[in-house]
């Protein structure tokens, strides 16, 4: 699907996703949505990329769902049958995907609503010192429909997320900071140049160890420890067979950078 709202670049196997509406603060509408999941199908099904930046244009992530859309329509459509319920495919939006390859927010200014579980489902967020993160949906009569609770809870203090979630009040920079929201803040002419190189960085690594690493560290979240170990150490079996698990020992002893071809 060719869109403007969505810009989309790749080079040296990292895949730069915009969100391209910036008069409307990167407002999703039915348009970007759309643009937006068969930008992620291309990163799950695209060999050539490893790693995909998700960032927004016009010094702003995105405010999130466009509301003028949504009181025109009444509602979101995809809630209009029972099957949206059980809906784990395109339909069913990108909260339901799951990417085995590395997904890092760059964020700038809003990150709220939809923008912000957007940025939940990456693996990694770096922000400036301008940017603002929150589920204002409380406020609006509903609540946050993609995943947003769900993720939030993972991924930073229990008490937190609940006073985010409840209130709809949004934090900043250096509160997402202290609580492990993002990893990094930097200036916002460095933002999206550091987080290519952070993804420039994991796009040199062996490809399938990468994909194996992500998912045995997600798992991990839901799994015993007992568990999570077991599975690790057969991933990390079944890694341990392939092309580049040999390349990388016989690159180091020749004293050159390995060439890793995801075999």
């Amino acid at each position: 699907m060719h869109s403007d709202t969505l810009l989309f670049d790749l080079a040296d196997h990292v895949a730069v996703i915009t969100l391209n509406r910036p008069a409307v603060r990167n407002a999703m509408n039915r348009e970007l949505s759309g643009a937006l999941m068969d930008a992620l199908q291309r990163v799950g099904a695209d060999a050539d990329i490893r790693v995909a930046v998700i960032t927004g244009a016009g010094r702003t992530f995105s405010a999130g769902a466009d509301l003028k859309e949504r009181a025109q329509s009444g509602g979101r459509a995809a809630d209009a049958s029972a099957s949206s319920i059980v809906e784990t495919s395109r339909t069913g939006g990108f909260s339901t995907l799951t990417i085995q390859k590395p997904l890092l927010a760059a964020v700038d200014g809003y990150c709220l609503a939809a923008g912000f579980e957007l940025a939940l489902l990456c693996d990694m967020r770096i922000c400036t010192p301008e940017a603002r993160f929150g589920l204002p949906e409380i406020t609006r009569g509903f609540f946050p429909g993609g995943g947003g609770p769900q993720r939030l809870m993972r991924a930073i203090p229990q008490a937190m997320a609940m006073e985010m979630i409840l209130t709809g009040d949004a934090i900043d920079a250096a509160t997402a900071l202290r609580v492990g929201l993002v990893s990094r803040v930097v200036p916002a002419d460095e933002l999206l140049p550091t987080a290519r190189d952070i993804a420039q960085r994991i796009a040199s690594h062996a490809p399938l160890a990468v994909r194996a690493a992500k998912e045995v560290a997600r798992s991990a979240l839901d799994e015993t420890l007992e568990q999570a170990l077991r599975f690790g150490s057969t991933l990390r079996w079944i890694i341990g067979q392939t092309e580049d698990a040999r390349e990388g020992p016989r690159a180091f002893a020749e004293r050159r950078p390995p060439r890793y071809q995801g075999r």
